[in-house]
């Protein structure tokens, strides 16, 4: 983000009464926390994505060759 844009936030914030301020900013850090939350879960799974495909392909052949089953949920 660029400095203007930092600079325009801040005095829309700043022209808000003092516990509006407060409240912008518990929601602005909740928010970058959700999102930092969501990167770190990204990476783990764009490392995996190969290997779900794999696995998923797999699945797919089993079936087809007639070598899986339905899941019976009573059974787990």
């Amino acid at each position: 983000m660029s400095l203007p844009v930092v600079e325009t936030m801040v005095k829309m914030v700043e022209s808000l009464p003092v516990t509006t301020q407060e409240q912008v900013v518990e929601h602005l850090r909740e928010y970058i926390e959700d999102i930092q939350d969501e990167a770190r879960w990204e990476k783990p799974f764009e490392k995996s994505q190969s290997r779900l495909v794999a696995a998923a392909r797999r699945a797919k052949q089993e079936i087809a060759a007639g070598r899986s089953e339905p899941l019976d949920l009573d059974r787990l």
